[in-house]
């Protein structure tokens, strides 16, 4: 058994089944892929893989056990050598951090600012994704840090820690109608064509749990992964915004006016999460302290640390 072979066994899964794209990952040939599978198994002697001919199409029950082995013992080569540069260049080397558009366009600028200063020879690589895709780049390794409001809490192989609450707010273009009812209700709104965010966005839910509860059916005609977006075709006059609340702003958005929707939709709450095990460097931690004062290194370590290593 080599690491070789892990790695193949692991990009295999990732690269659903794919041995053309697992080999072109890797910088080998699918000959080679394949030999090495086979090696494996008849080291073992039994079959990781069910086969259909000569494609691969998912795991069998001791391939399923094993890809979990597979992933630890993979992070914990690399935590070997986040380790060893962490004792050799304390303050050079790339932090990844993934969030959404949310989080990375309102949030996190004066985080990252205080890093800069605080890191100007750590590389810092922001990566715009989805819930889904933060949450995916932290269990395979290619993000240290990820931040989002949906998706990270419920993932055991994740460790989620509360970084700000907030809510939504409604925004129409200036001199609209709707401006002038107060109090703002869900009936008053729902009489309008709304523009929010897609589904698994920016507390989508909450949205929709706030109408269900209402019993009323908004008419959203239109849906978009981010605030910019939204509020551009608010402004143009196609209907009513409803966003997260800081992404409004009166100097930047002139021709929006943002209306008091206290009550009307539950907070939201962003997190900032790493994975379980993941071995982190100093400037890693210190930027998530930059975030949320309370996340210091020694309460993140002893969150994420394996069991019964609780010195991290």
């Amino acid at each position: 058994m080599n690491f070789q072979q892990l790695r193949i066994i692991a990009e295999t899964v990732k690269r659903n089944f794919n041995l053309t794209e697992v080999a072109n990952a890797l910088f080998t040939s699918q000959s080679g892929v394949s030999k090495h599978i086979k090696d494996l198994e008849d080291e073992l002697g039994v079959e990781l893989f069910v086969r259909r001919g000569k494609r691969l199409t998912g795991l069998t029950d001791p391939g399923k056990e094993l890809v979990g082995i597979v992933q630890r013992m993979l992070l914990d080569a690399k935590n070997i050598k986040r380790l060893a540069e962490q004792f050799s260049q304390s303050d050079c080397g790339d932090l990844t951090v993934a969030a959404t558009h949310t989080q990375a366009r309102y949030a996190l600028p004066p985080a990252v600012m205080k890093f800069r200063k605080e890191f100007p020879k750590v590389r810092l690589i922001l990566h715009q994704a989805s819930p889904k895709e933060t949450l995916s780049m932290l269990l395979d390794g290619s993000a240290d840090i990820g931040v989002a409001t949906e998706g990270l809490e419920a993932n055991l192989e994740v460790v989620a820690f509360p970084y700000y609450s907030w809510e939504h707010a409604v925004i129409v273009p200036t001199g609209h109608e709707l401006a002038q009812v107060n109090p703002l209700t869900l009936a008053a709104l729902a009489e309008w064509p709304i523009i929010t965010y897609d589904q698994g966005f920016t507390g989508r839910p909450r949205i929709d749990q706030a109408f269900a509860a209402a019993k009323l059916e908004p008419d959203i005609i239109m849906t978009a992964l981010d605030a910019d977006v939204i509020k551009a075709y608010v402004e143009l006059g196609l209907g009513v915004g409803i966003v997260a609340s800081m992404a409004y702003d009166a100097k930047r958005d002139p021709g929006l006016t943002l209306l008091d929707a206290s009550g009307l939709f539950a907070r939201n709450t962003s997190r900032i999460a790493v994975r379980q095990g993941r071995y982190l460097r100093g400037y890693a931690y210190r930027f998530m302290e930059l975030c949320a004062p309370d996340l210091t290194e020694s309460v993140v370590r002893s969150s994420i640390a394996p069991k019964g290593d609780e010195t991290g």
